[in-house]
């Protein structure tokens, strides 16, 4: 995935995007051992669809409230790239691994890294309360910022961003995990999302992408 100046926008070829959609499906499902039903695979095929394609808009302007119950819009972040992360805080490994590589990311830009704003969007609000996003978030890094709201306006945002999520429950038990699809999301200092790192992407070329993007000419 090589991309730079006005052409780091992700254009995906098939495989990647077909590679991006197994990797979901195995990670997610793996709890039930049993394949997910054919709905659920084509609303996440859809997304999937519609982010690759680059015929669709993603993103746009939201507002979502932090652990200490302020109202926080994306448009308070203009000026700075936004690295943006949809999990949940007990994700048991995608979700950790990707913050974490997210923190070594902006360690590894140095003083450039003030330029970037980390940002995490629980998908489970109901477990994911103010007093665990307050704890969760600084552990990875200092100014990673946690958002929640209501599970509608969290099925808004997500759905802007072509975020496939839902509830599977552990069987045998009465909780559950979360199927969702996980990319961390570049938006450039205007908002507007430009590209997306695949899970799993390592800290360095995560910053190299950021650094070119830093240096690029507003659009």
């Amino acid at each position: 995935m090589k991309a730079s100046g006005a052409r780091l926008r992700l254009r995906a070829p098939a495989l990647i995007a077909a590679g991006i959609i197994a990797f979901a499906a195995a990670a997610a499902w793996r709890a039930t051992r049993e394949p997910p039903p054919a709905d659920r695979r084509a609303d996440a095929a859809r997304l999937m669809n519609e982010l690759m394609s680059g015929t669709v808009p993603v993103g746009g302007p939201f507002v979502l409230s932090d652990p200490a119950g302020r109202r926080v819009a994306l448009a308070d972040f203009r000026g700075k790239l936004v690295l943006l992360y949809f999990g949940y805080v007990t994700c048991p490994d995608v979700c950790p691994t990707d913050l974490a590589i997210i923190a070594q990311t902006l360690r590894d830009l140095g003083d450039a890294g003030d330029q970037v704003q980390p940002v995490f969007v629980t998908l489970d609000p109901e477990r994911d309360t103010p007093a665990v996003l307050r704890e969760y978030a600084p552990a990875f890094h200092p100014r990673l910022v946690a958002l929640t709201g209501t599970e509608s306006d969290i099925r808004n945002v997500a759905t802007a961003y072509k975020v496939f999520f839902e509830k599977v429950p552990m069987p045998g038990t009465k909780t559950y995990l979360i199927d969702h699809t996980a990319y961390t999301f570049l938006l450039d200092r205007e908002s507007r999302f430009v590209s997306l790192f695949p899970p799993g992407t390592p800290p360095g070329r995560m910053a190299t992408l950021l650094r070119e993007q830093l240096a690029a000419r507003p659009r």
